[in-house]
C-alpha cells in the first residue's frame, strides 16, 4: 500500500496522549501494548502492557494522588493488602547516595553512608587517591557481620568487581577498636569518627567501596541487596511503596558525544531550573518533573509533567542536538499543536506485567506472561525471530545486508 515507507512500533503512546490533552480531552487512559529494544532483565520484555494515564491542568501531586488510589484499589481487591493512604517521597540524589539505586528496596535498612570526608583523613592510600581524584567513599554497616567467615568477607571483592569496583575494603568492630589488615592506616580519631558516622557497635562489619560515584553506587548498592537476601533482612510478605522524584533531566552520552533525555524529550524541567534550562546553563544540573512509583525495588510506574509550551519544547530539542528542521520533520504536528495553546498536563504509566508479577509473588515477569521471550528476546514457542524468504522481501521492496556479529568469521 505504501511502498518504500514504514510504520514504527510504538514505545508508548506519549505524543498521541499529549495531543489529546491539547485537543481538550482532559482525562485519558488506555491499556496499551508497547515495544522496546533494550537489554532484558527479570522485569523486562521486548513487548509489554502499560496502563497509561494522562490529565490536563495537573501538577505532580495530582497525578500521584490518582496513582496511589489506583494502586490502593488494585492491591486491596486482588490480594487483600492494605496500602497506606500516601506514599513516602525520596529525592533521586538521596536514593542514589543511600541505596545506590533510583528504585530502592526500602523493606530493609542497611543504608549506604558517605564517609568521603572521614576517609580522606586516613593514611590509607586507596581512599586518599580516590578522594583526591574526585571520587567518593561509601560504606554500609552489616550488623553482627563480624562473625562472617574469611571466605564470606573475601567473596565481596569479586562480587563488587562485576560492577566495575576494584574491591571492597572491610573492618570488623571489636572491643578495642576496628580490626582489619587496613586498620593500621586509620588512627584512633578517624576510627572513632567512622564508628560514630556508621552507628557501629561491637560485632558489626563495616564494608567500604571507593571509586567514582556511579561505580560506588552500583557496586555497593548491589552488595546491599545481596546482604539483604542472604541475611534474610527482607520481609517478603511486605510491600514498600515509594515515590522517587527530581531525576536529572539529561545525561551525557560519551559515545554519541551529546546530551540525551533520561526519560523522554517531552518531560518538563523543574520550575526552579527553568531559567537554567532556557538560558543555556549547565544541562547536567537541570532536574526533571518526573516521578517513578517504586514497589519493593521495582519500578512499577513512571510519569512526568510534560512540556506544554512550544519554545520550551524547541529548547529541549536544541539541547538534544535535534535541529529545527529535524524537529519539524519528526515532531512538527506536536509543535504546531502547541501554537494554539496547550494546557499544563501530565500523566503516568503503570507496568501492568510488573504489577501482576508482584501481586502473584513472582520474581520474573516471564512467569505472568503467556509465551514470554527469553533473555535473548527469542520466542521458543514459534521460533522467532526467524528468517524471511526472498519472495516476501521482494513484495516489500527490501534487500537484506548481512552484518557480521562479534565472534563470527
Amino acid at each position: 500500500m505504501w511502498p518504500g515507507r514504514f510504520y514504527a512500533l510504538p514505545q508508548s503512546p506519549q505524543i498521541y496522549k499529549q495531543l489529546l490533552m491539547v485537543a481538550g480531552m482532559d482525562r485519558y487512559f488506555q491499556i496499551v501494548r508497547c515495544y522496546r529494544d533494550e537489554d532484558l532483565r527479570a522485569d523486562r520484555q521486548p513487548e509489554f502492557t502499560q496502563i497509561d494515564v494522562e490529565m490536563s491542568f495537573v501538577e505532580e501531586a495530582d497525578v500521584m494522588r490518582v496513582a496511589e488510589g489506583i494502586t490502593r484499589s488494585v492491591y486491596k481487591e486482588t490480594i487483600g493488602y492494605d496500602v497506606p493512604d500516601s506514599f513516602p517521597h525520596l529525592d533521586y540524589a538521596d536514593a542514589m547516595s543511600r541505596y545506590g539505586s533510583d528504585k530502592p528496596d526500602i523493606r530493609f535498612g542497611l543504608e549506604m553512608v558517605d564517609v568521603t570526608g572521614i576517609a580522606a583523613e586516613s593514611d590509607f592510600k586507596v581512599f586518599r587517591a580516590v578522594t583526591e581524584a574526585g571520587g567518593i567513599v561509601s560504606a554500609i554497616n552489616v550488623k553482627g557481620g563480624a562473625s562472617f567467615s574469611r571466605k564470606q568477607v573475601d567473596d565481596m571483592t569479586p562480587f563488587v568487581a562485576q560492577y566495575g569496583a576494584k574491591g571492597a575494603a572491610w573492618m570488623k568492630v571489636a572491643e578495642r577498636g576496628l580490626e582489619s589488615n587496613i586498620a593500621k592506616f586509620f588512627n584512633e580519631g578517624v576510627q572513632n569518627a567512622l564508628r560514630e558516622r556508621l552507628s557501629a557497635e561491637q560485632g558489626d562489619l563495616l564494608v567500604f567501596v571507593a571509586d567514582q560515584a556511579p561505580i560506588v553506587y552500583q557496586a555497593l548498592g548491589n552488595l546491599r541487596l545481596k546482604f539483604g537476601n542472604d541475611l534474610n533482612l527482607i520481609d517478603k510478605s511486605k510491600f514498600a511503596f515509594l515515590w522517587v522524584t527530581n531525576f536529572p533531566l539529561l545525561s551525557w552520552d560519551e559515545e554519541e558525544n551529546r546530551w540525551v533525555a533520561n526519560h523522554h524529550p517531552f518531560t518538563s524541567p523543574v520550575l526552579e531550573d527553568l531559567d537554567l534550562f532556557v538560558s543555556g546553563g549547565d544541562p547536567g544540573r537541570i532536574r526533571a518533573r518526573a516521578y517513578d512509583l517504586v514497589i519493593n525495588g521495582t519500578e512499577v510506574g513512571g510519569g512526568s509533567i510534560r512540556i506544554h509550551q512550544r519554545h520550551v519544547q524547541q529548547q529541549m530539542f536544541d539541547l538534544l542536538g535535534i535541529s529545527s528542521e529535524e524537529a519539524e520533520r519528526r515532531f512538527g504536528y506536536l509543535l504546531n499543536a502547541f501554537r494554539y495553546g496547550a494546557p499544563p498536563h501530565g500523566g503516568i504509566a503503570f507496568g501492568f506485567d510488573r504489577m501482576v508479577m508482584q501481586l502473584a509473588g513472582q520474581e520474573s515477569i516471564r512467569e505472568v506472561i503467556a509465551f514470554p521471550k527469553t533473555n535473548t528476546a527469542a520466542s521458543p514457542m514459534d521460533g522467532s525471530p526467524s528468517e524471511v524468504d526472498e519472495r516476501q522481501l521482494r513484495e516489500l521492496g527490501l534487500r537484506l545486508r548481512h552484518v557480521k556479529h562479534a565472534g563470527t568469521a
